[in-house]
Formats: C-alpha cells, sequence, structure tokens
C-alpha cells in the first residue's frame, strides 16, 4: 500500500474592499493603462484596519472545512504560510486554532514568503506521509497592505491581501498505476538575492516593520527561470512532459512572469489559472485563492494533473505536483 496526501476541501477569503487602479492613480504617480500593460492587475483587495492575517485565514479555513465536509475536529494539524503575521509570537496559526475553536494537536507558521504555501504544503504532506497526522489545514494569508510603502508606484500597486485554504487527508493506494495525490514536492532558496526583495526591518535590527523592497527587473528574470526550471524538476521527477499538465497554478505576482513561464515550458495558455487581474499579488495566499477559483468554477477533475508553483523574496521557489 502506498499513502498519499489527496486534498478533499478548499476554502478563500477575500476582504470586502475593492481598490482599483484607477483608485490608487488618485494618490500614487499611476494610471490603470500603466498598471494593466505591466503586471495583468486590474484591482485587489485590501484589509480593513481591523482584520488582521489570523481573521482573513479563519474564514478561508471555516470554507474548507466546510467544502470537505468535515468538522473542526477532524483536523490533526494546522501550517500557516504568511510572511505577514499578527505579532512576532506567538505564531498566527495558534490564533487561527482558537478562532476554529480547535483544541487538539498542533499549529504552527512557515515563512517563505510568496513560496510559503508550497514549503507549507510539503511540511504538511510529509506529516501525513511518515504518519505524524491524518488530516491538515494549510493555509497562506496575507496583510500586505501593512508592509507596502503607499508613495512608492514600483510595488504599492503590485500587491493585496486574501487568505486561502486546503485540507488534505491521507489515503492508502494499492498501486502506483493513477496514483492520487501529492506525488512530488521540490524546494529551493538562495540566500544570495536577498537584496532583490526583502522588507527594510525587524524586531532584530530595527524597531519598526518596514516597507517592501523590490528590484523588479531582477525578480522578473530570475522568477521566470527559478519557476521554469522547478517545473521542469517536477515533471521529470514523476516521468511527465508538460504536454501531460492539465492545469499549472502558480504564484500570481504578474502576468508577464506567468505568461512568460507557460511559453518556456511550451504550455498552453489555456491550461494556466490566472487570478492576478482580481487579486493582485496575495504572496503566500495566492495559489490557494487561485486553486479555490479553479475549483468553484469546476475546471479541475479528478485524475487531472495539478502543478503549484511559486517563486519569492529570499530568493525561495518550489512546486507540487498532484493527481487531483
Amino acid at each position: 500500500m502506498i499513502r498519499r496526501s489527496i486534498v478533499v476541501g478548499c476554502g478563500c477569503y477575500l476582504p470586502q474592499r475593492v481598490v482599483t487602479n484607477e483608485e490608487l492613480a488618485r494618490s500614487i504617480d499611476t494610471s490603470d493603462e500603466w498598471v494593466r500593460k505591466r503586471t495583468g492587475i486590474v484591482e485587489r483587495r485590501i484589509a480593513d484596519e481591523n482584520e488582521k492575517t489570523s481573521d482573513l485565514a479563519i474564514n478561508a479555513a471555516k470554507e474548507a472545512i466546510k467544502t470537505a465536509g468535515l468538522s473542526v475536529n477532524d483536523i490533526d494539524l494546522i501550517v500557516l504560510a504568511t510572511a505577514t503575521p499578527d505579532e512576532t509570537f506567538p505564531a498566527t496559526a495558534t490564533r487561527v486554532q482558537e478562532g476554529l475553536g480547535m483544541t487538539k494537536g498542533a499549529a504552527f507558521d512557515v515563512q517563505a514568503v510568496c513560496t510559503g504555501f508550497i514549503y507549507a504544503l510539503n511540511i504538511a504532506d510529509n506529516f501525513i506521509r511518515v504518519g505524524q497526522a491524518e488530516t491538515v489545514m494549510v493555509i497562506g494569508a496575507e496583510t500586505f497592505s501593512r508592509i507596502l510603502d503607499w508613495d512608492d508606484r514600483t510595488t504599492s500597486v503590485l500587491f493585496g491581501d486574501g487568505a486561502g485554504a486546503i485540507i488534505i487527508q491521507g489515503l492508502e493506494q494499492s498501486s502506483d498505476k493513477n496514483l492520487r495525490g501529492i506525488l512530488s514536492n521540490h524546494l529551493h532558496s538562495d540566500g544570495r538575492h536577498h537584496d532583490f526583495l526583502y522588507v527594510d526591518g525587524g524586531p532584530s535590527s530595527t524597531k519598526t516593520v518596514g516597507h517592501l523592497r523590490m528590484e523588479g527587473r531582477e525578480v522578473f528574470r530570475h522568477a521566470i527561470k527559478n519557476m521554469a526550471s522547478v517545473l521542469e524538476e517536477a515533471l521529470e521527477a514523476n516521468n511527465l512532459s508538460p504536454e501531460d499538465i492539465d492545469w499549472l497554478v502558480p504564484h500570481q505576482a504578474n502576468k508577464r512572469i506567468i505568461d512568460g513561464t507557460a511559453q518556456k515550458l511550451k504550455l498552453a495558455p489555456e491550461k494556466v489559472i490566472v487570478t492576478v487581474d482580481r487579486h493582485a499579488n496575495t504572496s503566500a495566499a495566492s495559489i490557494p485563492l487561485a486553486l479555490g477559483t479553479a475549483l468553484n468554477d469546476g475546471l479541475i477533475k479528478e485524475q487531472d494533473i495539478v502543478v503549484l508553483e511559486a517563486m519569492g523574496g529570499g530568493f525561495t521557489w518550489g512546486a507540487s505536483l498532484i493527481r487531483w
């Protein structure tokens, strides 16, 4: 028997406030045309001043539990990916645990910025594979609006707030033929590129949280290269080719990065899930939000080959390949 993690539920949450490019253009030197042409972004959601990352995550988690047909008592572990926690400590995942009324198991955070959801999913999958957990909630949640310099038009137009969650469970299968679930995960990082994407603050360096700083051209260049490379790695590990992919669910950072990655692999555009126009870059939340959108639209079917991939600050990058 072979044990693999299958996705049994997915939930999304977006703050109510919609901020369009036109609205941003009234306060910073930009335009709807400039943002659309360079990023594909049309609008983004911004959390209310009283909404914390944990609030977004709790709403997404409740929806995931509902779609899975489970109760909170079925959850053994929460792994929350975020770069914008409620507090320095404790882990925001424990706030989510409390908010759900979960009193058993464990909960902790993972920080790999935009690749955070892939890292969290890899960790959760390993817990299931070795038998330490049966049912795991994996969440990506961000309030990136809190770390933006709203006077910087090159970064403030790119990001939004939101949360997405999935629930995975262990499934014993008798054969590796058409094996369902997460087939492989692939993680990478290279700290030499820190200065291309970071936040200029933190508890051990300054007394302030700081703002996001980015060298856009360098991030763009590395993103296409690294995301295409890790996608090829995932396919090779499973003896698959780009033609075998039914759906690519990439990190939603920039439409040109998404298109460039797909073109590099000669992947048909209609196989790529794109939500960056509506959500902007929601960092660790972008993949589960895009996945949730695809599921709600009825696109992903059982036995489909689905690849999740991302790159973020650090640099970090990674991919997960799933047979649905």
